[in-house]
């Protein structure tokens, strides 16, 4: 069962998956499998580790106080990691296994802006999603980022959304987002999300400075969760 859900979670991560999430979830839960991610080739290590989230299943059983978190749309496509550096688009990875992943900056680069209004290094973190009208989309979404073709890359109807940066960039995590809102970013906040694949809702910290002192477990942050079907 073991190999079975390492190659589960690598169809996932690679954007064709053979199971829905819920049977994985279901197996994973039975079999005590917690492996998050994959090792990729040819992979660059993200500069900051990109994290899962832990799942509840009833809002009863939160992990943290609700009225403590902002609730955003969990949307459902690929995660993917921006660096940038002084202000430029420097580098864009898949999210891989968190803590490396592929390089897709020449395809990021169509769907964010290359330049922003900071100095410093920024990674922002989000998802690159396809309208709910595509068949397959969150397949189709993480497909696209596998392209050779930039030209049939650019005719995909994708846009990215930013669900967090660091380092913060203001002590309250709507702040944050609306900072990245003001640099030219879609933020998860402020995006019109129906038309998009969700697949739950993740509830934040508000505080920034209580989401760091919470910490991380090896995987997830331990000042967020996912609150799924």
């Amino acid at each position: 069962m073991q190999n079975f859900l390492d190659r589960m979670s690598q169809l996932y991560y690679e954007g064709t998956p053979a199971i829905s999430d819920a049977e994985f979830d279901l197996l994973a839960d039975k079999h005590n499998y917690t492996k998050v991610g994959y090792s990729v080739t040819d992979a660059v290590k993200h500069a900051y580790q990109m994290y899962s989230l832990q799942k509840c299943f009833d809002i009863n059983d939160a992990p943290l106080p609700v009225e403590e978190c902002i609730a955003t749309p969990k949307l459902d496509g690929a995660a993917v990691s921006l660096l940038y550096c002084d202000g430029n688009l420097i580098l864009a990875l898949t999210r891989g296994d968190g803590l490396q992943g592929r390089d897709i900056t020449d395809k990021m680069r169509q769907l964010v802006p290359t330049e922003i209004n900071d100095t410093g290094l920024i990674q922002v973190t989000g998802e690159v999603v396809a309208p709910s009208s595509v068949p397959n989309s969150r397949n189709f979404a993480s497909g696209s980022l596998g392209l050779n073709d930039l030209a049939e890359f650019k005719t995909r109807p994708l846009v990215f959304v930013a669900y967090d940066a660091t380092p913060h960039q203001a002590s309250n995590y709507a702040c944050s987002l609306e900072i990245l809102h003001k640099m030219g970013l879609n933020v998860v906040t402020r995006f019109e999300a129906d038309a998009y694949p969700q697949d739950g809702i993740v509830y934040r910290m508000k505080s920034n400075m209580k989401y760091d002192a919470l910490g991380h477990t090896s995987k997830h942050p331990r000042g967020a969760f996912a609150l799924k079907e």
